[in-house]
């Protein structure tokens, strides 16, 4: 059995993924991590830990080699950087900004909200 070992960018610890033969394609290792890490709606870019070289779908990547991933939204998806706290009855609410300054979003503080406490 072979083995690539490969880590999120946001991760300390390496994980392995063992397969059959000398070298696996980038973009079976990709399937293989979203099925075993069980990630939806996202994209994975990889590349080689020790020389940075990002890798495409049919580049093959030798057997013992270190690998970063790199989880990135999916075409057509927006990332959100609005912050959500609470759950009622199945449905979200948006923070009031006044309760707490540090759950201002990035657009509230680039548009110069500010956050009066008593």
């Amino acid at each position: 059995m072979s083995c690539v070992h490969y880590r999120f960018q946001s991760r300390l610890t390496y994980d392995s993924l063992q397969f059959e033969g000398l070298n696996i394609s980038a973009g079976e290792l990709k399937r293989q991590i979203m099925r075993s890490k069980r990630l939806k709606f996202c994209q994975l870019k990889i590349s080689n830990a020790q020389t940075d070289e990002e890798y495409t779908d049919d580049a093959l990547i030798p057997k013992n080699t270190s690998v970063i991933i790199r989880r990135i939204p999916a075409a057509g998806l927006k990332s959100s950087n609005r912050r959500f706290v609470g759950h009622q009855a199945g449905r979200w609410r948006e923070p009031s900004p006044r309760a707490d300054p540090s759950l201002l979003s990035l657009e509230q503080l680039l548009k110069g909200y500010t956050c009066e406490t008593d």
